[in-house]
């Protein structure tokens, strides 16, 4: 497939540069896959649109203040650093900006030299490992490092809780993402517990999010691009829960891209889910059969992108771009804090 039949014209307004003032405030296009229609509606209906039963599966994993500014020691110049993925816990892999500037020997300093870091080689596409000379990594970013707030909203993280807040799921807990699993950002604690209330299930894995979730496809056909793994779990009780729901005839419905690429990966050859410990590289292309995953929910992507693509192999590519059409003319926001879709 033409990966120019992906992509789509957005005013640039349409992208939200702050989130809404209430996280179940949002909007709500709901797709009908079998109608081929969609409603609008609003994310706090959203327990009225699901069934008793319905198995509902999170990301849990937590986003790191991955964007570090630092100097090269002594009295250099200023480089941006994004910690990546942790290699050990002081040992880390880095993106920064301008790479040219950082060479293997370099020592990085953080806050007048509060922290250190020091490059020992080169990494992947581009990436630097870095160590730390200050000890464990993690503590650090969260002392010294922001946010780091996708390219496409014009400003840095706020240096107080807004960003720190909603760009962060409720249930965030396992750190480890560079990018939120924005799907999961609509969900406040007493939503979920309407659901639970309800009967629906909630369950939740872990997918770490990497860099490449910002990355357009490059290549002409979608079937050449390549995605980089990620680090992802997915406990036996959810495996168990998931496995259940199907012999039952119950709808699993899975909350973001990281979601379904987690649980579409941990399928055995049997169609059944397992347990899952390890790096997922799957990308989901039109004619993926998707075994387990039966409604998602999930924000607007952007064009030309690996997860406009899954959406489009879900629900088929000219409905998402239909409905994609609808949401632009009806003032939906678009992208990380933006609106949501549900597709059953």
């Amino acid at each position: 497939m033409n990966i120019a039949d992906f992509d789509y014209a957005l005013p640039p307004e349409a992208i939200a540069q702050e989130p809404a003032e209430r996280r179940d405030g949002s909007r709500l296009l709901v797709v009908d896959r079998g109608r081929r229609t969609w409603i609008d509606r609003r994310f706090a209906d959203l327990p009225g649109l699901l069934r008793s039963g319905d198995c509902v599966v999170l990301n849990d994993s937590r986003v790191v203040p991955a964007r570090v500014t630092a100097r090269q020691s002594p009295g250099g110049a200023e480089v941006e650093l994004l910690f990546v993925s942790a290699r050990t816990p002081t040992r880390w892999e880095v993106l920064a900006r301008p790479a040219r500037r950082v060479r293997p020997g370099a020592r990085l300093a953080v806050a007048d030299g509060a922290c250190v870091f020091r490059v020992v080689e080169l990494g992947e596409a581009g990436s630097r490992v870095v160590e730390s000379e200050s000890g464990a990594v993690l503590p650090l970013l969260e002392h010294y490092g922001a946010l780091p707030l996708p390219p496409y909203i014009a400003r840095y993280a706020t240096p107080g809780v807004v960003d720190r807040e909603r760009y962060q799921t409720v249930y965030a807990e396992p750190p480890g993402s560079v990018a939120a699993p924005t799907a999961g950002l609509h969900f406040t604690r007493a939503l979920l517990d309407e659901l639970r209330a309800r009967g629906v299930e909630i369950h939740a894995l872990t997918l770490h999010v990497g860099p490449a979730t910002f990355r357009p496809i490059r290549a002409a056909r979608v079937e050449d691009h390549r995605l980089a793994p990620e680090q992802a779990r997915v406990p036996a009780a959810v495996a168990h829960a998931a496995n259940r729901a199907r012999a039952a005839g119950r709808r699993v419905l899975a909350v973001g891209t990281t979601t379904t690429r987690a649980l579409e990966a941990a399928v055995d050859g049997a169609g059944r889910v397992r347990p899952l410990d390890g790096p997922v590289g799957l990308y989901i292309t039109p004619g993926h059969r998707f075994a387990v995953v039966d409604a998602l929910l999930t924000n607007f992507h952007l064009p030309r992108s690996s997860l406009l693509v899954l959406v489009a192999a879900f629900a088929g590519r000219e409905l998402i771009l239909d409905a994609y059409r609808h949401a632009i003319a009806a003032g939906y926001r678009f992208y990380s804090y933006g609106d949501a879709m549900l597709i059953a």
